[in-house]
């Protein structure tokens, strides 16, 4: 399905076309070497966090399989086919993202305790009603 997006028609193997539809979103000229250098990069940076950590496992296996299908189909419609995530622009929008966000991780360290313990039932779903005569509001 991805295939069939486009502005100005459909991507065809083997021939590119001039706009992707998406606002602000411009064709990719080399959207293999880019999602290349991005995976490296925040493959790079998931090293960086501790091996336990459930972001860096989960994105890893991600960026991983990813990467060898960008290494594995050299045809662009193949890849969006096979990756399954919309045009490889959208593709590369979210790999930079995802870039981004991992070195966030490495400077918020979300993998450390809390400093201070959280208030009771903080992580409670629905919200309970703070008890009557507490002083709180």
């Amino acid at each position: 399905m991805a295939a069939t997006l486009g502005g100005t028609g459909a991507r065809v193997a083997g021939v590119a076309f001039r706009s992707t539809g998406l606002t602000r979103l411009e064709v990719s000229k080399i959207p293999h070497h880019t999602l290349t250098v991005l995976y490296g990069k925040t493959l790079r940076t998931l090293q960086k966090m501790p091996e336990e950590s459930t972001y860096r496992q989960s994105a890893e296996r991600i960026v991983k399989e990813r990467l060898d299908l960008v290494t594995k189909y050299k045809d662009p419609v193949q890849l969006e086919q096979k990756i399954n995530a919309g045009l490889l622009e959208e593709v590369i929008l979210h790999a930079e993202y995802e870039l981004m966000l991992a070195r966030n991780f490495l400077e918020w360290k979300p993998w450390e305790p809390l400093i201070s313990e959280p208030p009771p039932n903080q992580w409670q779903w629905p919200v309970r009603a703070v008890p009557s005569g507490s002083g709180k509001t």
